[in-house]
């Protein structure tokens, strides 16, 4: 029997770079990369089953009922999950599994999972963390102050991972990623 693989779940406020990192490991052969769910419409260029499961309201709440999901959280007005069986399916043929997933579900798969390993991403300041945010150019002052304060609170939950790698360089965090995967 194959050893079982490892469930690496990456967390961390919005704009320190998670999907950057991800994107960069996404062809990696050490991970399994679990597509979410999620209730929201796709953006230019997202492709369903690629960047999301774009579903309804509807298929969303059978994924709940069923128990199908291993977390799930709304944020921004949309609800988004790791569904369960490509997971499992995953780790049971020995591969890694990375979920990119918010705060409050990583301290769901910890709850159901505590075998999973928490890494939390963190800027190397809050200043450049604010400039990221800024400097995207996406989104209204408003909404900046809102994700900056969410951010906040974010960054107080670190403490409750593992493993914090700061995002000064992505092949740093790449490294230490894929040590723990092979670990």
């Amino acid at each position: 029997m194959s050893k079982r693989g490892k469930l690496i779940v990456l967390s961390g406020p919005g704009g320190v770079g998670k999907s950057t990192i991800v994107s960069k490991l996404i062809d990696n052969p050490n991970f399994f990369f679990s597509v979410s769910a999620t209730t929201r419409k796709p953006r230019p260029g997202e492709v369903d089953g690629v960047s999301y499961h774009f579903i309804d309201d509807k298929s969303f709440d059978e994924l709940i009922s069923k128990n199908l999901l291993l977390e799930w959280a709304e944020f921004a007005g949309a609800r988004y999950g790791s569904i369960k069986a490509p997971i499992d399916q995953a780790l049971s043929e020995g591969k890694n599994v990375l979920l990119e997933i918010e705060i409050q579900g990583a301290r769901q798969v910890k709850a159901a999972m505590p075998e999973a390993t928490l890494v939390f991403l963190q800027p190397p300041s809050f200043q450049e963390l604010e400039a990221r945010i800024v400097n995207r150019g996406t989104d209204s002052p408003e909404r900046i102050a809102a994700r900056l304060d969410l951010a906040r609170s974010e960054m107080a939950a670190a403490k409750e991972f593992e493993h914090i790698l700061v995002n000064h360089r992505v092949k740093d965090v790449l490294e230490a990623l894929l040590s723990l995967a092979t670990s």
